[in-house]
């Protein structure tokens, strides 16, 4: 084989021949996808966009307690259960973009409740149970990690001022699976309950979507929705779902002017 006149002075140099040959620069290396922790769950976490503010969806503060290599992606929506989140084929939609190494966050109830409803209805030890392992089945089934949350408790006391769960057997029907799968459960109903309960009934008013024309006692404020995702951060934290490098300002002022509601966008 014969070499170039720059082959055989590189040679005689002493230099690398891979280094002296010229061609196709190679392509940069694709960068790793990042993590993306998915929300399936109802209107209390869901985005909101500016015909709704300042109603506020834990899951849009979720992101600034979380570091910026864990995406956040959004699929809870306003009125959905367990069940019609999977007859309406959002739960599919969600697995088909799941990928291994993300996690799949389930917080649902609210609208589970509504026995008047039966295309949201589910009943809590049994159909609602059965709902919430097609989740956790779903996520173990393309390598993601499922982490059920009990729902977010709602502003509701007593005459003598103490918090009151209005829940129902929910929480333990979503505890029961939990244990029986081994997955890392987030108690939110209990800790939001008991932030509630040292908050008391004045100052809670603050954190709840109460405006000069609504007073709603189920979903958010910017602070509300703030203090709900740093229970759902450091509960991630604290079952080892996350790691200290992945979660951030769990105990910073985050201010309300982060929370941003963007225009709904409209198909045609």
């Amino acid at each position: 084989m014969s070499l170039t006149r720059r082959q055989v002075s590189a040679a005689g140099l002493g230099l690398p021949l891979a280094l002296t040959v010229t061609g196709t620069a190679r392509a940069a290396p694709r960068r790793p996808r990042p993590r993306t922790l998915c929300i399936a769950g109802d209107s209390t976490a869901a985005q909101k966009y500016a015909d709704a503010a300042p109603e506020t969806g834990w899951g849009m503060a979720l992101p600034f307690l979380l570091r910026h290599d864990l995406v956040v992606a959004h699929h809870a929506v306003n009125g959905r259960s367990s069940k019609n989140f999977v007859d309406e084929g959002r739960l599919d939609a969600v697995l088909d973009a799941i990928r291994p190494g993300d996690l799949l966050l389930i917080q649902f109830a609210h609208n589970d409740e509504k026995a008047t409803d039966p295309s949201r209805y589910t009943e809590p030890w049994t159909t609602y149970r059965e709902h919430l392992r097609l989740y956790v089945a779903g996520a173990r089934a393309r390598g993601a990690r499922p982490v059920p949350a009990t729902a977010v408790e709602r502003r509701r006391f007593d005459p003598a001022g103490d918090a009151v769960p209005s829940h129902g057997a929910y929480p333990a029907a979503m505890r029961a699976p939990a244990d029986e799968e081994r997955v890392a459960l987030l108690d939110i109903q209990a800790l939001s309950l008991a932030l509630w309960q040292e908050l008391g009934v004045e100052e809670t008013e603050k954190y709840f979507n109460w405006t000069a024309t609504e007073q709603d006692n189920t979903h958010f404020d910017p602070p509300g929705a703030i203090a709900v995702a740093r229970l759902v951060a450091r509960e991630l934290l604290r079952t080892r779902v996350l790691a200290p490098r992945d979660v951030r300002r769990l105990d910073e002022v985050i201010p309300e002017s982060w929370i941003t509601w963007p225009d709904a966008v409209t198909t045609v």
